[in-house]
């Protein structure tokens, strides 16, 4: 067979999946943001489907990652949940169960040679940290934030090689602080705006505490995994242009910045200081955003935003929101996943690389998630009881082609993770689409390779297709 597409020496084959998405929540001591919600409203999520079993990753974690090697992964991302690790979240002190746990899974990945790339935060606040002090909203929690991360670092830091501070911090403002698609379902935009800062000021300082520790002089190195839509206008007219630049700003800039430059859009900072409704932040916080940027950078890609320039004057009796600068374009003759309904736009992925390469300081990179999510999977059952996902395997291929032409033209991508590699629950969708190589059964938790499993197995070991 003749590899077409021959990726970089060493180039990352895996999948992501994080702790409140596969772990269930046995043994916690403590119930996130999302356990909390469940707790309360179960009609919230399909099927009434909660985090309690998920995929059984507490459980199975041995059988689990033996499958995850069988399919040829060399590496995985997952999460440490601040609710399992930490006993006493004021003081970052570790409970007994949750360092066996995760020392356990660490240890697993690495004896069978799948390199762990462990992020702290996955959208799973401890609920008390939200009623006690507003959660995000308030600078305490990033110093609380911060013990964990130091707890962390210091339990595992030997061993994991590849940190990650936040997972899509983007959906936190837009999910719990704007759009109300995830607990506690709020929108006020000037508490959005607080939120989105202080979650930068606590990546930042979690990169500070792992560097005075000296966990970067081994060898190990911090970044953070960001979901990137990249805004294309309407047309080119310049109302539309001026549309899309602001939503690139406010959705992907305004962590991206930060992150890779230590500084925040300037653009953004201006409208958000004429609109009344820039963050309360001071020099000294300023100047730890600035000296203490990422090493590298996770990209999670589905789809692109569409944006027009506004049709209709804003309604202001709404607060501040972003809206106020755009309105979504609804494109004609777009591809869609039907299960979705997200655009498929492969071609985004070169512009994402080549986007990074002149503008972000080609800083080392890698897709940290890219996926199909699937209703109905059962009915592509052949009479072996596998799941023929041909369409998921076409997905793949033709974003890793436009990702390739990328690094042909040297961006400096290390990698690309699927989402993900374990059927997984999936916030208030539970497990109503799929996107593993493995499916499970969730009555019996039985789980077996998809036909993506096996092409991707054979992906790996040629580095190519």
């Amino acid at each position: 067979m003749t590899t077409k597409f021959k990726f970089p020496n060493n180039f990352w084959w895996g999948s992501a999946t994080s702790g409140p998405q596969s772990e269930g929540r046995f043994n916690k001591l403590h119930r996130s943001v999302f356990d909390y919600w469940y707790d309360i409203d179960p009609e919230a999520f399909f099927d009434k489907v909660g985090p309690d079993v998920a995929s059984n990753f507490y459980n199975s974690y041995k059988e689990d990652i033996a499958m995850i090697k069988d399919i040829g992964l060399n590496s995985v991302r997952t999460s440490i949940q601040w609710t399992r690790l930490i006993k006493d979240l004021e003081t970052g002190e570790p409970d007994e169960d949750g360092v066996r746990f995760y020392n356990d899974i660490i240890d697993e990945f690495i004896k069978n040679n799948i390199v762990p790339v462990i992020n702290l935060h996955h959208f799973d606040l401890p609920v008390e940290l939200y009623d006690k002090y507003g959660g995000w909203e308030s600078k305490h929690v990033i110093d609380l934030f911060v013990k964990f991360a130091e707890t962390a670092f210091k339990l595992f830091g030997d061993r994991v090689k590849y940190w990650t501070t936040f997972n899509e911090p983007m959906v936190v403002v837009e999910g719990e602080y704007l759009y109300k698609f995830h607990y506690p379902l709020i929108s006020d935009g000037k508490k959005a705006i607080q939120v989105l800062y202080n979650i930068n000021l606590a990546s930042s300082k979690a990169i500070q505490k792992f560097k005075k520790m000296g966990y970067n002089n081994n060898g190990g190195q911090i970044g953070i995994i960001l979901n990137l839509t990249p805004s294309y206008p309407r047309s080119q007219d310049e109302e539309d242009a001026k549309a899309s630049e602001f939503a690139d700003d406010f959705f992907n800039n305004s962590f991206l910045s930060p992150a890779v430059k230590g500084e925040f859009p300037e653009s953004l900072v201006k409208i958000l200081k004429d609109d009344n409704v820039i963050w309360e932040s001071t020099d000294e916080e300023l100047q730890i955003i600035r000296e203490n940027i990422i090493d590298f950078l996770g990209v999670n890609y589905y789809q692109p935003r569409r944006v027009k320039a506004k049709e209709f004057l804003y309604d202001n009796s709404r607060g501040w929101m972003p809206d106020k600068y755009f309105d979504n374009y609804d494109m004609p003759g777009k591809r869609i996943n039907p299960y979705r309904g997200w655009e498929i736009y492969p071609e985004c992925m070169y512009d994402i690389a080549i986007n990074i390469k002149n503008n972000y300081g080609n800083i080392p990179w890698y897709i940290s998630e890219n996926g199909m999510g699937v209703e109905g999977e059962e009915k592509y059952i052949n009479s072996d009881g596998i799941i023929e996902d041909d369409y998921r395997i076409d997905f793949y291929k033709e974003h890793l082609e436009y990702l390739y032409k990328g690094i042909e033209e040297g961006s400096n991508c290390f990698g690309y993770h699927t989402w993900t590699p374990i059927d997984c629950w999936s916030w208030t969708n539970a497990y109503k689409n799929r996107y593993g190589f493995i499916a499970v059964n969730l009555k019996t938790q039985k789980k077996t390779i998809k036909k993506s499993g096996r092409w991707i197995k054979e992906v790996s070991k040629n580095n190519g297709f």
